[in-house]
């Protein structure tokens, strides 16, 4: 694999690329820019994409109804750094870091390897259109 592999990276990336690119396309087109937060691209050459990830206010019900309807995320941080068991001796609490615990609260990644197909894409923000209008 690892002799393998680096021959596709920069394709892989290209296409994450093009997935995010998409799925910001597909949020705009559905009005759902005022629900959701995307992620900042920046100049839109050094982001890969390696994760595509939203914030939502709702993110637990909208999690279970994307999972119900086989569709999978990650939360990759659910809770703050400063509230995990390895910063503990440095006394932080509940509320000393309102915004990193309101994003530990928010943040979804959406599936967005390379292999993704348009078709699906718009599957999952459809889906996320339809849980949070209704």
């Amino acid at each position: 694999v690892l002799l393998v592999k680096p021959k596709y990276l920069q394709q892989g990336h290209a296409a994450r690329r093009q997935h995010a690119e998409t799925y910001e396309t597909l949020f705009r087109q559905h009005g759902l820019l005022e629900q959701i937060t995307l992620p900042d691209a920046g100049d839109g050459e050094s982001c890969i994409f390696h994760q595509y990830v939203i914030r939502v206010p709702e993110r637990d019900p909208l999690r279970a109804y994307l999972a119900k309807r086989e569709i999978d995320t990650q939360v990759y941080y659910p809770q703050p750094l400063h509230l995990q068991e390895c910063y503990r001796e440095l006394g932080y609490k509940v509320g000393d870091f309102p915004e990193s615990e309101r994003a530990a609260q928010e943040t979804l990644a959406l599936p967005v390897y390379p292999e993704l197909r348009p078709a699906q894409q718009e599957y999952v923000v459809e889906t996320i259109k339809a849980c949070l209008r209704s």
